[in-house]
């Protein structure tokens, strides 16, 4: 699986997990779910995500680019 993929994914677990915390535990857990949006559309601007850097460094990801080469 690449970064790419993976951050997909990822976020969209975020976005649910904090959709049901809304509905289930507390009404202001809305704000998680706009921290995530908000930073999706930074990162579509700047190319910069935090999740990123740590599926790179700790899970040892590649990005799609990297996989294309190493074919």
């Amino acid at each position: 699986m690449s970064a790419e993929r993976a951050l997909t994914a990822f976020a969209g677990f975020m976005v649910l997990l904090s959709v049901a915390l809304t509905w289930l535990v507390h009404p202001y857990f809305v704000w998680f779910t706009v921290f995530i949006g908000a930073n999706l559309f930074q990162q579509s601007f700047t190319g910069f995500c935090p999740a990123t850097i740590f599926m790179r460094k700790v899970l040892g990801l590649k990005t799609e680019k990297e996989l294309a080469l190493n074919k």
